[in-house]
């Protein structure tokens, strides 16, 4: 019995992370996708313009 008690939190943990990465995957794309990646450009062509900005002060 010693091994089903050592077993099981590895496999319980394995179970979650593999439910976690599936989750992840499936929720990559979609209809809202577009606007995510938009969001992603905005904010980063903000801080190379942040960075720009102090690179000239």
């Amino acid at each position: 019995m010693d091994y089903v008690s050592a077993l099981l939190p590895p496999v319980v943990m394995a179970a979650f992370f593999t439910a976690l990465v599936v989750t992840i995957v499936k929720s990559q794309g979609g209809p809202n996708k577009a606007k995510e990646d938009a969001i992603v450009d905005a904010a980063l062509a903000r801080a190379e313009a942040t960075r720009q900005a102090d690179r000239r002060d």
